[in-house]
């Protein structure tokens, strides 16, 4: 027999529901990730009273959706969502029902759910309630909707990127019938907000598969979200630094940096720009020269597109901007790149470069991880001695140069420009004395 550890102010909901005469359940994701023994996120339940009986039998509450009969109940201000069971209605726009009708039945309230896997419910009184066989495809490991999947994803097209999420979350495969049907109304995805597709791909990229973003282009979820991703799983790359398909490298690559957001978004757009820019030499070797402005422009169009944030999207095409720079294995070159883009995106920059590298050919993986090495060694030093890497950190400021009689003006900006090259060449000269007397040779200079 299943037995779920419900935490304590859960079980306090659940038991004065009870206690009132209605019954009251754990459902949806946390059952299944208790069951899979994952932490759960949010403990959601549902129960027979209507809206305002829960709202009456707690002190206190919120209506975030009375309309669709939830209603959060904080118990020490923690939030949990009690939600009515529910037949939704005829939907009109692959997201909400017209209507809800609030029903006795749990078995109808759990039919309406997207996938087996998040349609249990369970207490302690109880036990499992499973009445779809959501059990059996978790031990099968498989992805199947309540039901007719077509009809599921008529509710909510966007079930059908969740559907992939969860297989890339859980390392889970899709039921045929349920990939079939997602083939056929991938393209009613148009009908979804840029937000909520936004979401999905994140979870997606984030999960132990990010390379399972596969399973959306084969699915043709790809084709409609972001056509872009298309064009680079058939761009071939006959060059002796790659083996594989455009495509196929990115998918490598996600797998081989870090489950950060930020980090596996730049890896998913580092090359789509070499669609744009391929050429092929008289020697049959393909060439993607520019390929990173390129690939910055396509990842700033479609995150503005999704509705990220503009914080996100800024450092994105940062990296990916410049996420082909080779430095020289010198401190100058080494400071140079990093104050090019920040030195706080330095170390996600070496990041970026390593997973980029281990999806090259074989043969060069190895000695370009050991050039990465030795740029880590000269970083390393560059830190260790506090190095100045950009204007905040020289030693002179506008202020000194007005005070040495410099008049305001846009030539201050320029003039501090020239001496923070010069110290990223010699990082002994950022003291202000030599800056000072740098600072008047230069003046002079330009006076003639």
């Amino acid at each position: 027999m299943t037995y779920i550890e419900i935490p304590t102010r859960a079980e306090q909901i659940l038991q004065v529901l009870r206690q009132h005469g209605f019954e009251a359940y754990v459902v949806g994701g946390c059952v299944r990730d208790s069951v899979l023994r994952r932490q759960p996120g949010d403990w959601d339940i549902t129960t027979s009273a209507t809206p305002q009986q829960v709202k009456a039998l707690f002190e206190r509450t919120v209506d975030t959706g009375i309309e669709h009969g939830t209603v959060t109940v904080l118990m020490d201000h923690e939030p949990f969502e009690v939600t009515t069971y529910r037949i939704d209605g005829i939907y009109e726009d692959c997201r909400h029902p017209r209507e809800v009708r609030f029903t006795s039945s749990l078995r109808e309230d759990l039919r309406r759910r997207d996938f087996t896997i998040n349609a249990m419910a369970y207490s302690h009184e109880t036990g499992l309630v499973d009445e779809f066989g959501g059990l059996e495809d978790m031990r099968n490991r498989v992805i199947r909707c309540v039901g007719d999947p077509r009809e599921r994803f008529s509710e909510d097209a966007l079930r059908m990127m969740r559907a992939v999420r969860f297989a890339a979350q859980l390392g889970f495969t899709l039921e045929a019938r349920t990939r079939e049907a997602i083939r056929e109304m991938a393209g009613s995805l148009t009908h979804i907000s840029a937000e909520r597709i936004q979401t999905e791909l994140v979870k997606l990229l984030v999960s132990p598969h990010p390379h399972w973003i596969r399973l959306a282009y084969e699915c043709g979820i790809t084709a409609v979200i972001m056509p872009e991703f298309d064009r680079i799983m058939v761009q071939r790359q006959n060059n002796p630094h790659h083996a594989y398909t455009t495509g196929e490298h990115t998918l490598i690559a996600l797998q081989n940096i870090p489950s950060d957001r930020v980090l596996r978004l730049t890896m998913l757009f580092h090359d789509m720009g070499k669609p744009d820019v391929f050429t092929t030499d008289e020697t049959g070797r393909d060439h993607f020269r520019g390929h990173a402005a390129y690939s910055e422009k396509i990842a700033r169009r479609i995150m503005e597109n999704l509705r990220f944030d503009n914080a996100t999207v800024r450092t994105v095409c940062n990296l990916v901007r410049n996420h082909s720079w080779y430095p020289k294995l010198t401190g100058w070159d080494v400071r140079a790149c990093a104050f090019q883009m920040g030195p706080e995106l330095f170390d996600s920059f070496l990041l970026v470069k390593r997973a980029d590298i281990k999806a090259h050919h074989p043969d060069v993986i190895q000695e370009k991880l050991d050039y990465l090495k030795e740029v880590r060694h000269i970083w390393e030093d560059i830190r260790l001695h506090s190095d100045c890497l950009s204007l905040q950190e020289l030693q002179l400021s506008g202020r000194d140069l007005i005070a040495d009689g410099m008049k305001p003006g846009p030539a201050i900006g320029g003039l501090l420009q020239r001496l923070l090259e010069d110290v990223l060449r010699f990082p002994e000269h950022n003291e202000r004395g030599f800056l000072l007397e740098e600072s008047r040779r230069l003046r002079m200079q330009a006076d003639g």
